[in-house]
């Protein structure tokens, strides 16, 4: 099953109208997006939680890292740099933080809120090797702007 993202746009949009809770929007995001694609094997955010620090946040599938400083890995790249990582080979990726055997390829998005302080990353590992996308990418970039955008 691969993620239809309109109806996870408007499913997820539905779910967190108003909702200003950053762990509450992380808790719901993760769900709905883990549950709507069979390449998902671990979904979950990073909250940014002291300068050039991440701690593990709401996620779905087996236990993550619990600390990953922005010097360090594919969360770290994304939270540093502010840009999505889109990781087709993870041990090709220098520095890789290995929190699952399994994984294969990550795409790990920014998250921010409308006055632009980084609430976070939002992280998507697969056990099969190039699992996402351009599209990927783009559309849920989409979602966590709406869902976060009223975030504190």
């Amino acid at each position: 099953m691969r993620t239809d993202y309109a109806m996870l746009t408007q499913t997820i949009t539905s779910l967190t109208a108003g909702e200003t809770d950053t762990v509450a929007l992380m808790a719901t995001v993760a769900c709905e997006v883990h549950h709507s694609d069979d390449r998902f094997d671990w979904t979950g955010f990073y909250r940014a939680t002291a300068p050039e620090l991440l701690k593990i946040g709401p996620y779905q599938g087996g236990h993550g890292c619990l600390v990953i400083p922005f010097s360090r890995g594919v969360c770290g790249a994304a939270a540093r740099t502010g840009a999505v990582q889109l990781v087709d080979d993870v041990d090709a990726f220098p520095g890789h933080i290995a929190c699952a055997s399994s994984t294969r390829s990550e795409i790990v998005l920014p998250v921010f809120n409308d006055q632009d302080t980084l609430l976070g990353v939002f992280d998507i590992d697969s056990n099969q090797p190039a699992a996402f996308t351009q599209e990927d990418a783009t559309q849920l970039a989409a979602i966590l702007k709406t869902a976060f955008a009223q975030a504190r």
